[in-house]
């Protein structure tokens, strides 16, 4: 279950996907969290960059934040189709996701870069939302364990509090994939990021947040919600529509 005294965070990640017309999406989602979810969950969405001021102008009277889904490490120059961190505080956005998977994969990301872009922005007053986890290889070759602390230990920056920095464990394999790991092996992965952490950040890692991610639906949210150190979930493809989204935050209402 979510560690104690941490409230969760349900977090949507767009990634590029949505158009001005989904927005729409947004205002159920604001309206619901503004009508008690607020109370069980805390709640992050990710649209690309090209709709966040729009998003961050809809959800303005919510509890809900909004982010950018990366950022450059650096704050200007030529860097043609980068965004800054500055930039994405300007446009609204409050978080941003850095190190996805897919970054990692699809740009070469290593763990030195995405250190760069959480203390990028660190320095603007955004919250990193850190993404870590294993390809199906690594899994298979018992090697889970010690990726989820290579990465913590060279993606994490020194100076992250629970105020500044979430964690994301999304098991490369499970990614839109419609696969999840069992409940025993997400328990297994967060209470090892939960001890690497305290053995980097020392006390500050208890309050932190570390999210699931990879194939989460209404349909498994529960299940994989309750599991120790789990303190909410980095949702994809089911945070495009308010229904899906909404019914994995859901699980966190006890009333």
């Amino acid at each position: 279950m979510t560690t104690p005294g941490i409230k969760p965070l349900v977090a949507g990640n767009w990634k590029m996907n949505g158009t001005i017309s989904g927005l729409e999406e947004l205002r159920t989602i604001g309206h619901a969290f503004t009508s008690g979810l607020e109370s069980a969950a805390d709640c992050l969405i990710c649209p690309p960059a090209t709709l966040i001021s729009r998003a961050a102008e809809i959800l303005a009277n919510t509890s809900v934040k909004v982010g950018g889904q990366d950022c450059h490490a650096k704050d200007h120059g030529a860097h043609t189709g980068d965004i800054s961190a500055s930039m994405l505080k300007e446009a609204g956005a409050t978080y941003v996701i850095v190190g996805h998977s897919e970054r990692r994969t699809d740009h070469n990301e290593d763990d030195s870069t995405v250190r760069s872009k959480a203390e990028a922005a660190l320095s603007m007053g955004l919250v990193a939302v850190i993404c870590i986890g294993e390809t199906l290889a690594e899994r298979e070759h018992g090697e889970t364990l010690d990726v989820l602390s290579r990465q913590i230990d060279g993606s994490v920056p020194a100076n992250s509090t629970s105020q500044t920095v979430v964690i994301a464990y999304e098991p490369v394999w499970a990614i839109g994939t419609g696969l999840t790991p069992t409940a025993g092996n997400v328990a297994e992965a967060h209470a090892h990021i939960r001890e690497r952490l305290q053995n980097k950040l020392f006390d500050t890692a208890k309050g932190m947040r570390i999210l699931y991610g990879g194939s989460v639906k209404p349909g498994n949210a529960k299940e994989l919600m309750f599991i120790g150190n789990v303190d909410g979930a980095l949702v994809g493809g089911a945070s495009l529509k308010a229904a899906d989204f909404l019914g994995i935050a859901e699980a966190y209402r006890l009333d």
